[in-house]
């Protein structure tokens, strides 16, 4: 049989930390509607969790540093007349947050530095232009004031804020649209649709002034499955991954060539739960973060540019449901702690009045690998340079003496290694005065080693000042009483 052992990887070791109930956020009133999407946004600054109102739709903003319990009266951002489904915060000011509603508009906000002091119903833009809901949004990456929204008008808007108005429309589909997902440069649209296909649409560059052309690059068939799927890309790699259902309910994944997405390069069956699994990408450490709607657990897989593509890491496992996920930009983690990415999670488990945001952090384990300590030359020939030269007052003859016996085999170093390792027995009677005061330097190889040294002839010096000073005091004492005796 042929054995393929253990794969090489840098990330083995990753983990997710669940953070202290003080961290957590407590007492939100959580949305209950059953639209498949995140209901929570985060960026550096703030924290946004869309809220469950009596009319209309609200969702509240809070400080990043103000963890603990809630006021149950917390102000809101109020303003849309039907329930909020989707909230994304804007990625070049985080003051900026666009909101869409079941009353088929768009709304765009901004939230002060120090948070809300009052109830916000003064948006800064309206978009109007779907016909029905509007079910998602996505801020262009590499764009600023552009933002796309997908609603059930089977419709992808593109919108610039800074005019208030749309420049494109992208008219491809004939169903329900269930996400969308723009890759690093803005390049390249993917959305995947109820029609159980998934569609690739190559965007031109931007210019503001002559609008983004949009044509359908590629389509395919996606998961056989009725329920919705998930799309995102993985980076610079050329490819897609999809989350979705297969004809038998069970949950899998599948990678596509985003060039030729007419089938998919790999698929593989995640387990038969029934929620729908939204996939989130780091493209810093190429691991995809797979996360279940009303599971309690997160899987991370690693990408490879080889066949399968996907290998299973870890998982971080829960006992508490999650009914929604925001996950912070990587500007806002502490990676001084080997933080790769930070999960906020919707928990409702303790009633409509009492719904708690827990923070999980995935984290890789740092090895400290201790090299032997390293001779260097240099430093040594520099700190032997920079010490203080002392006269050498020995005699004359003990100096020839020690000279001449320098080329005797018993007093280098080759015969001291072969003493120690073949226990040959050497008569050290005659080793001259130098070789004990420099035997203490010969032993020094690390800097610790010299600062030892350092401060046991320092203290030697203390007590030779000492020792020094009590003899001439003792030498005044003694003239003083000659000095008398003589009087």
């Amino acid at each position: 049989l042929w054995f393929r052992g253990v794969r090489s990887s840098k990330f083995r070791h990753v983990y997710g930390e669940p953070a202290k109930r003080e961290k957590c956020y407590d007492n939100i009133q959580i949305t209950k509607n059953a639209h498949d999407s995140q209901f929570c946004a985060v960026n550096p600054k703030f924290i946004a969790i869309v809220t469950e109102v009596a009319g209309g739709g609200a969702f509240i903003v809070i400080p990043i540093n103000c963890t603990g319990r809630l006021d149950f009266n917390a102000n809101r951002v109020t303003g849309h007349s039907g329930p909020i489904l989707d909230i994304k915060w804007n990625p070049f000011n985080d003051n900026v947050i666009a909101s869409c509603s079941d009353d088929c508009t768009i709304k765009l906000w901004h939230i002060p530095d120090e948070g809300l002091s009052m109830h916000l119903t003064d948006w800064l833009v309206e978009l109007q232009g779907h016909k029905r809901r509007v079910a998602y949004i996505e801020w262009h990456p590499t764009a600023e004031n552009i933002l796309f929204s997908a609603g059930f008008d089977h419709l992808v808007i593109v919108w610039d804020i800074e005019k208030g108005e749309a420049v494109n429309v992208i008219d491809c589909h004939h169903d329900a649209i269930h996400s969308m997902s723009l890759n690093r440069d803005g390049s390249l649209l993917a959305t995947t649709c109820k029609d159980k296909k998934i569609k690739s649409n190559r965007t031109q560059k931007w210019n503001s002034k002559i609008g983004k052309s949009v044509r359908t690059n590629a389509e395919g068939m996606c998961h056989a499955g009725s329920k919705a799927s998930k799309v995102v890309f993985l980076g610079t790699t050329g490819r897609l991954l999809t989350t979705g259902f297969s004809r038998h309910s069970d949950r899998q994944y599948s990678v596509w060539d985003e060039n030729d997405i007419s089938k998919p390069l790999y698929t593989d069956t995640i387990d038969s739960s029934s929620g729908i699994v939204f996939p989130f990408y780091d493209i810093d450490t190429n691991i995809v973060f797979l996360a279940g709607k009303g599971d309690g657990n997160i899987r991370y897989y690693e990408i490879t540019d080889e066949a399968p593509y996907v290998h299973f890491l870890n998982q971080f496992l829960s006992g508490n449901p999650q009914r929604g996920l925001g996950f912070m930009p990587k500007r806002g983690l502490k990676t001084s702690q080997c933080e790769v990415f930070r999960f906020y999670k919707l928990h409702a488990t303790k009633g409509e009045h009492n719904n708690t945001l827990n923070i999980t952090s995935i984290k890789q384990r740092h090895f400290k690998v201790q090299d032997p300590p390293a001779i260097d030359n240099n430093k040594r020939k520099f700190a032997f340079l920079s010490t203080e030269t002392i006269p050498d007052y020995r005699p004359k003859d003990l100096i020839i003496e020690k000279s001449q016996k320098t080329s005797n085999n018993q007093t280098t170093k080759f015969q001291q290694l072969q003493q120690r390792f073949s226990h040959v027995e050497v008569n050290n009677k005659d080793i001259p005065l130098i070789k004990e005061i420099n035997s203490l330097g010969d032993n020094i190889l690390t800097e610790h080693d010299l600062r030892r040294a350092y401060q046991s002839q320092s203290e030697e010096i203390r007590k030779l000042k000492k020792h020094l000073a009590n003899s001439e005091q003792r030498v005044r004492e003694l003239e003083e009483q000659v000095r008398k005796l003589t009087k």
